[in-house]
Order: structure tokens, then sequence, then C-alpha cells
């Protein structure tokens, strides 16, 4: 039979009621704005915590308005489940929020749930053994069931306490990473934390009942972050969540918040100077840069300079675009080498071009009078001499090309895969050969040096890929990260795919050596790759990766 509890309706127990009604209505009703937190893990840890917290709150209204002994235990019991179950949420949003992977971690994740089973057991098997709780009747501050917990409630609140501190602990050191005002959101943290004393007055005085107040600072904590702070509370996130120097502006380029790197990197910054005022005011470089089409920031470091690609996001908090991000990645290693090949791209082609006229101007003249003998003679020797004159003058050009085609590119365009490739057959001697096209895609490139490529695959597959007499079909046709081109020829051995790429290297009799070499140099002054193997019909494939179609 239902023992019944007496009715109270005193001021104390009324202020109980409505205080844990209000948080359970306050965490469900802050369900519904989690979506205006844009990080996934971070809405996702928000969004199960207040849902818990809400329902912990309503176990607490249950317990104190239910009318029987039984149905008040019934209650209390849900509460204590529920509220260490809060826990686990608790860790996975601070985790998230602050940029840890703990809350992704398969083995932490599977010992908090066997320690949640454990003590769930506990606390429902407490009719058998007592160890968790004993429920009595008490009077003051009103008529309620009082609960007083045993060694077992306190053990396990001693571990949800340690755990919810790391989870403080990660927030505390995310707020300390940053230039913002965190003050209100420190308020915030703490509201959550001050429950902890009502409960030590509850266990240890008559002037509050013994009960958990946590959902109180839950809810307190969800409605200032998720109704008043939400801007503050993504801006720390950011911000605080990069390990390079990270600037966050508003929509009018006024400063609102940046981390720590960014005040080591810019001294001018330290004690929250610039918070405010406008970016290029007060980091004009930096705005400079960022408006500039090639955004990388110098900066000089006494005799040592650094580089910094900037890149910017937009910023937004449910609304739209609030700001961008701006964060400055060190590329100094990366830009050192860019401008040391640049240097050395311009002495080559200097030296090549160098070169190539003062070889030119004596082969002239030799030319000029071996075709003045052959017109009074005919000679075999002379023949030979004529050939030798060719291949030097063949030579001379594909080493200025190999010169030429390795420098970076300045302009690229949107190209027709198909388009250049008919382009490129037409410019090649092509008897007993066919040119196949498997459809079209289109990129960016330079497009004089992408049709040289493709002549150059093709003058390749004309010279090696066949035997003679045989026609010969040379296709060419899109790859989900770029292209191909191949033909039905000969081939190339596996042991020869890697050498063919290197300059001098050549099969044929009266090859230079330098075709294919230069097909090397296009494919990597666009930030491409190649690779040789064998076609659908035996022969040679090229196959050109790292293409972003368009």
């Amino acid at each position: 039979m239902a023992v019944s509890l007496p009715a109270s309706v005193s001021p104390v127990f009324v202020a109980y009621v409505a205080a844990f009604a209000l948080a359970a209505v306050a965490c469900f009703v802050s369900v519904s704005y989690v979506g205006r937190i844009e990080d996934p893990d971070t809405r996702r840890g928000l969004f199960a915590l207040l849902l818990l917290t809400g329902g912990w709150a309503s176990a607490h209204v249950g317990f104190l308005l239910a009318p029987t002994v039984e149905l008040a235990l019934g209650f209390y019991t849900v509460g204590l489940i529920v509220g260490i179950a809060a826990v686990g949420p608790w860790l996975y949003f601070c985790s998230a929020y602050t940029g840890r992977t703990l809350h992704r971690d398969r083995t932490y994740r599977q010992v908090l749930l066997g320690v949640f089973l454990l003590i769930v057991a506990v606390k429902l098997t407490n009719p058998v053994h007592g160890l968790y709780y004993e429920a009595s009747y008490a009077t003051v501050p009103f008529a309620h069931l009082a609960i007083r917990h045993q060694l077992a409630h306190w053990l396990a609140m001693g571990l949800a306490y340690g755990l919810s501190i790391v989870g403080y602990f990660m927030l505390l050191e995310r707020f300390r990473q940053v230039s913002y005002d965190t003050r209100p959101l420190l308020a915030l943290l703490g509201v959550t934390a001050l429950p902890i004393v009502l409960d030590v007055v509850g266990f240890a005085t008559p002037y509050l009942i013994d009960i958990t107040y946590e959902p109180l600072g839950v809810a307190v904590f969800a409605v200032g972050v998720l109704s008043v702070y939400v801007y503050q509370f993504q801006a720390v996130q950011v911000t605080g969540g990069h390990d390079e120097p990270t600037i966050l502006v508003d929509d009018e380029d006024r400063i609102r918040e940046y981390n720590d790197s960014t005040e080591t990197l810019f001294p001018q910054l330290r004690d929250g100077d610039g918070l405010g005022d406008p970016l290029w005011s007060t980091l004009p470089n930096v705005a400079e840069a960022a408006d500039s089409d090639e955004p990388v920031l110098t900066l000089e470091h006494g005799d040592s300079v650094r580089y910094y690609r900037i890149s910017e996001t937009p910023f937004a908090a449910d609304q739209p675009q609030l700001g961008r991000l701006i964060v400055l990645s060190d590329v100094t290693e990366r830009e050192q080498y860019r401008q040391e090949l640049e240097r050395q791209n311009e002495r080559l082609e200097s030296f090549a071009s160098m070169v190539s006229h003062d070889l030119r101007n004596p082969l002239n003249v030799a030319m000029a009078r071996l075709e003045l003998a052959r017109n009074d003679r005919d000679d075999e020797n002379l023949d030979t001499v004529a050939d030798a004159l060719l291949r030097m003058e063949t030579l001379i050009d594909d080493v200025l090309a190999l010169a030429r085609q390795g420098q970076p590119i300045d302009e690229a365009t949107t190209v027709s895969l198909s388009a250049l490739a008919e382009s490129a057959w037409e410019m090649v001697d092509v008897p007993d050969a066919t040119l196949e096209i498997d459809g079209d895609t289109t990129f960016a490139a330079d497009a004089d040096r992408l049709q040289q490529l493709l002549e150059n695959l093709y003058l390749n597959a004309l010279e090696h890929g066949r035997s003679d007499g045989e026609q010969l079909t040379v296709r060419v046709g899109p790859l989900e990260d770029g292209f191909y081109v191949e033909d039905d020829g000969v081939g190339i051995p596996p042991d020869d795919r890697e050498a063919i790429f290197e300059s001098g290297y050549s099969t044929a009799t009266h090859g230079t050596g330098f075709g294919l070499a230069i097909v090397g140099e296009i494919v990597a002054a666009h930030g491409w790759s190649i690779t040789a193997t064998e076609g659908r019909d035996g022969g040679a494939r090229f196959e050109i990766r790292g293409v972003d179609p368009r």
C-alpha cells in the first residue's frame, strides 16, 4: 500500500518547485537554440547536456510534488540516474568546445559507460543494500521526504564532481588563450559550479533540503550562452582553437578577438590593445596583405624574415555573416624555397638564352657555308654534317624550351581539354595516326604550355609507340582529378617508366631526350603530377593528376 506524504504549501516549498520547474523549462526551451552553435560536436554535446539537465530538473519537480513515498522515491531514483548521465555530455561538450578529441576516444567512452552502468546498478538496488541513501520524513524547511545519502552516493558524487572539474579546467584554459573580455563567460561558468555550495549546505544544515542543485546552474549557463553571449561564446572557440595567429574582425573590419599567438607575433596587441579598432589602422600590413592577390605577409624579426600566408573564412552565429576569421600560417620555408626556385629559374633562362644566342650565330654560319659546299659537290660526309647541325639546332631549341617551361604559372585560364587536344594534334605531323577524344573536362592551366605538353606526348607516341608502317591511335580523355594521353603502340618497359622524364634520356636514334623532360617541367610548373603506365591496349599511357576541374 502506498504511503502518502503530507501536503506542503509553504513559501519555501513553492520556491523550490518554481526554481526547478523554471530550470527544466529553460533547458528544454534552450534546446531549440542549440542550432546557433556552428561546430557540430559542440552543438551535439550541448544538446545532450540540456536535454538531460531538463530531465533532471523535471525529476526534482516530480520528487517534490509526488503524493506518495513510492512515487517520490521513483522520481528521485530517475533524477539520480539522469543526473549522473549528464556528466558524459558535459565532458563531451567541454572537449569539443576546446578543440580536443577526448570525446571521440572510444576507450574513454567505453570506460565512462561502464562506470555509469555500475553506478546505476548500485542506485537501482539501493532498497536491497541501503548503501546509497536512506529516506525519512522531515519538516524543515518544509514537510518533505528527506534523503540521507550514504557512502556509495558520496563516492559517485566525488567521481562526478572530479570529472566535471576536468571540464571546467578545459574551459578556463580556453578562456585564457584569448584576448577577449571573457568575464561574462567566466561568470556563467561560475554559476554552474555555485550549486555545489548549495549541495554542501543542504547536507550539513537543515536550512536547505538535501538534494542536488546542479540543474539550476546549468539552466542559467544555457540561457546566458545561447541567448546573450552566443557571439562571444563562438568567438572564443574559433580564435582559441587555432595554434596559428588568428584574428576575428567584425563586418566593419574592427578587431573583435585574437589569440595568444597573435599577441606574440604583434607585440602592439598586448594587454588587449587594438580591440575594437579597425584592422587597417592597428595592423595595416595584415590588412594590405589580406586584400592583395597574393596574400603573403612579410615580417622582419631582427636579422630574420618570416612569411605568413593569410587565409580568411566567414564568421557567423546564427545570423548573416558577422565578420571574418583571419588565420596567419607560417610558410617561411615554402616561400624561401619558392623565391630560390624563381631565382634559379631566372638564372637558368638567362643562361639558356645566352647559350642559345651564342651558339646560333656560329651554327647559322656553319649551316650557310655547308649549303654553299653542298651546291658545289654532292658528298655523303656533307650530308652527315648537315644532320649533325640540324640536331644541334633542335637541341638548342629544346634546352631553351626546357628552361622556360619550368617557370611558375603566372596566369591560368579555364581551358577545355578536348579543344586543346585537337589544336595540338593539328600542329603535329601525323601520317598513319588518328586521334580519339574520350570526353572533355575544363580546368585552370596555362593554355600555351598545356598545348606544348600535348604536342610533346603526341610526338613521343609517334616516334616511340609504333612499328614501321603500322597505324597508331592516340587517345585523350578526362580523369576524376586530371586527364590522360595514351596510345596503342608498343608501350614503355616498366623499368624505364621513371627514367623517361629525365633530361637527355631517349631510346630513339635521333631523339634529343628532352621531349618528355619538357612535359615533366610543364606538369611541375602547374603543381600537378605525371606517371607513365600501360594503356588499355598495351601501349603507353600518361596520367596527369592533381588537376582541379572547373
